[in-house]
Parts: structure tokens; C-alpha cells; sequence
């Protein structure tokens, strides 16, 4: 028999990764405040094709679909991408639909992120028109915005581009949860 419910509690925590990831020089953390709780660790990317860009952690099923990574733009607005891999590919050389759903989720959560500050929240409903292919080594990238925050749930749309070509929209709503005792 499976024991009781498994609760997982982490800190909002900007770590030290060896060739990953870093705190401010000044050794503050890169939100500018006190550690929040939250399901998400982030990381600061240092060094090779993604250094200065935010990974996320503490999520082993989008660690291994990934790596997925963010970073904010000038006007302060997220945006997402990962390079596809061999693992990402369908039998027809192109991303499977399955990992772009996943890096659309993804992509939810980073978009919403302020929306969902005081929160924790899942995906209650997920939309999306496949529009176009990512073939293999391909930077994609998505962005987005919140549509409205309500006091439960949160609107979000997003588009998913390679090469300035789209391969995903997609609309979703986050169901704002408390943590449960």
C-alpha cells in the first residue's frame, strides 16, 4: 500500500550551480528580497549558449523534458527557450507535439510568474493550435501574457516561435491553489 500524500515545500532560492548558476556579485539574492516559499528553485545560468538566463529546477518531469529556460527582456516581460535535441524529435524529424505542450506549460508559469507571486496554482485548462515544426537543433522561444489575473485563476496566451516562424498559440487558465495540509 502507497503511504499518505507527499507535500514537497522549497524556498524561492538563487543557488551557486559549478558552470550553471549564481547569486548577485553582492551575494544577494536576484529577487531583491527574503526567500518566498515555492515550489521553484532558480537557477542564473553561467557561461556557454544560455549564461545570464534563469533556469528553473525542482520540477523532474520538466527537468528531464528540458532543459527550458527564461530570461526577462528590457520592458521587463519573460522570455522562454530551449534548443530542441534528439529527444524532443517525433519519428518525422520534427519536435513532437508532446514536448512543445510541455514547453507551453512551461512557458504558462514564467509568463504568470507576478500573477502568481502569493501563490501556488496548476493548469485547469490548456488550448493549442500546432502551426508550424521545429526540426532539430532549433532555438525556440515563446512569449506571452497574462490576459487577467482573477482572484482564483489566471488567463494566460502565448506564442511559440522558431525562426521568427510560429509553431505554437496557445491560451490557458491557472487555477490558484493553497498548499495542502
Amino acid at each position: 500500500m502507497v503511504g499518505g500524500p507527499v507535500t514537497f515545500r522549497a524556498k524561492l532560492v538563487f543557488e551557486d550551480v559549478p558552470g550553471k548558476a549564481s547569486r548577485t556579485e553582492s551575494g544577494e539574492s536576484m529577487d531583491g528580497g527574503a526567500d518566498q516559499e515555492t515550489g521553484w528553485r532558480h537557477e542564473v545560468v553561467k557561461g556557454g549558449e544560455w549564461d545570464g538566463w534563469f533556469l528553473y529546477g525542482s520540477d523532474p518531469f520538466e527537468d528531464h523534458a528540458g532543459p527550458f529556460y527564461y530570461r526577462l527582456r528590457d520592458d521587463g516581460t519573460p522570455l522562454c527557450a530551449m534548443r530542441t535535441e534528439p529527444k524532443h524529435m517525433n519519428g518525422g524529424g520534427f519536435m513532437h507535439g508532446g514536448a512543445i505542450m510541455t514547453f507551453a506549460d512551461y512557458c504558462l508559469f514564467v509568463i504568470a510568474r507576478e500573477a502568481l507571486a502569493d501563490s501556488r496554482a496548476v493548469t485547469a485548462t490548456f488550448n493549442g493550435e500546432f502551426v508550424g515544426g521545429a526540426p532539430p537543433g532549433a532555438l525556440v522561444e515563446c512569449t506571452g501574457e497574462v490576459v487577467r489575473n482573477a482572484r482564483s485563476m489566471v488567463f494566460v496566451r502565448g506564442l511559440m516561435t522558431t525562426g521568427g516562424e510560429p509553431v505554437m498559440s496557445f491560451s490557458a487558465v491557472l487555477k490558484k491553489t493553497k498548499p495542502r495540509t
